[in-house]
């Protein structure tokens, strides 16, 4: 990507890259090269941004589930469902080393800024 020239990373969900979280992260801030992950441990981690399902709400979805099947529901006439809640996270500290000024209007949409 250095050689290249990148403008930025986009890190899409692998577990893969879940176990490698600490090394894209420093290497992304080594190279000055920012970064978009799927999960807010990323953004945690120092990387810049994430956005992603929120995941305490796709485990209080996943428990009624396991409720209604507990209830005697047969879990194939259950609907399948998909996560309706996501969380934007921005590293305001990662944007201000990699000289990034992130918008207001964007800041104002983000679940959580990291200062």
């Amino acid at each position: 990507m250095s050689r290249e020239r990148a403008n930025g990373l986009i890190v899409l969900p692998s577990p893969m890259f879940l176990s490698e979280q600490r090394h894209i992260v420093d290497l992304a801030g080594k190279n000055k090269l920012p970064t978009m992950f799927f999960l807010r441990e990323f953004a945690e981690a120092g990387g810049l941004m994430s956005y992603g399902p929120n995941f305490p709400e796709l485990w209080r979805r996943a428990a009624a589930y396991v409720a209604k099947i507990l209830e005697g529901a047969k879990p194939g006439d259950l609907p399948i469902e998909q996560p309706t809640k996501f969380e934007l996270i921005i590293n305001a500290k990662t944007a201000k080393a990699l000289g990034l000024t992130i918008p207001p209007s964007v800041l104002g949409r983000a679940d959580h800024v990291i200062q």
